[in-house]
């Protein structure tokens, strides 16, 4: 959601200024808060492209350097923002670019972080292991250094679903937990694990070298089908910390099915849906529609 809100407004967009509020922020960044900005300004932006958690932007070339990217992390709590210029400064504003458009106009783009796990840095695009485009949002196969070890995304056009399932095949561990190993798959967080589980009645815990093909297949196809349902719907905003680059909720809480509704009926067999503790956190899933099966 973020990527595709900042699209239309950022790209071909000039960064005229720079301010970084909290230098934690800039953790990934190699460098002091001073080379941050100056690689940066007057630089324009070129695309917008994603993969898993991580967001980067391309960047007009400097002489004589590799090329480039802004790489933003939003962490637990980060938000991107897009702000007029005569905006108050949100109480969390960590960095603030100060961006030069054609399309819309002078703007901000503020990085609000409350818990400052989240981050941007400057980093260096590398060529693709398959030489496909790198992620969502561009063509050039060209990746940051930082994001070249996690796994495609089941959107991405590039996703190898032969790949994956070989792969899976020889994983010894529980499902969920294969689904949110950023090595093996990216994009997948707790909730949408949850969702496409139930989707295809699959007890997270069961052993993945213990589905067939054809289940396997299932639960893709499922994890794609609650991806796109929830991009439609905006993403899950359980507080205010989870919006769009207007600051919008989602409301793709309202379709679920599972994840959070513990103590409820099934929608399917009307059982009470069950959370078990997992990984520290939770994981929500109808006992009697996901049976663990025996190996």
């Amino acid at each position: 959601m973020v990527r595709a809100g900042l699209e239309p407004a950022v790209v071909g967009a000039t960064i005229a200024s720079v301010t970084v509020f909290e230098p934690r922020s800039l953790r990934r960044h190699e460098g002091p808060s001073e080379d941050f900005v100056e690689r940066l300004e007057g630089r324009s932006i070129e695309a917008t492209v994603r993969r898993g958690k991580f967001l980067w932007l391309p960047l007009s070339a400097r002489p004589g350097a590799d090329p480039e990217a802004l790489v933003v992390h939003l962490g637990m709590s980060g938000q991107v923002l897009l702000r007029s210029l005569d905006r108050a400064d949100d109480a969390l504003l960590r960095i603030r670019l100060g961006l030069v458009t054609a399309a819309t106009g002078d703007l901000r783009l503020d990085f609000v972080d409350q818990r400052i796990f989240g981050s941007m840095a400057i980093d260096q695009l590398v060529p693709t292991s398959d030489v496909h485009a790198a992620g969502l949002g561009s063509d050039l196969a060209l990746i940051p250094s930082q994001v070249a070890h996690i796994a495609r995304d089941p959107l991405d056009p590039a996703f190898d679903d032969s790949r994956f399932f070989a792969a899976l095949a020889k994983r010894k561990t529980g499902i969920k937990r294969a689904l949110l190993d950023q090595n093996l798959i990216s994009g997948i967080g707790n909730i949408y694990a949850d969702e496409s589980l139930w989707a295809s009645r699959i007890h997270y815990d069961q052993p993945t070298n213990t589905l067939s093909r054809a289940r396997a297949k299932t639960l893709l196809a499922e994890v794609r089908i609650v991806l796109r349902k929830a991009l439609a719907e905006g993403g899950t905003s359980f507080d205010s910390q989870y919006v769009n680059v207007n600051g919008a909720s989602g409301y793709f809480s309202h379709s679920l099915n599972a994840y959070g509704q513990h103590g409820e009926a099934c929608p399917r067999c009307g059982r009470p849906i069950v959370r078990d503790q997992f990984m520290n956190r939770g994981s929500h899933y109808c006992p009697f529609c996901q049976r663990l099966r025996a190996v």
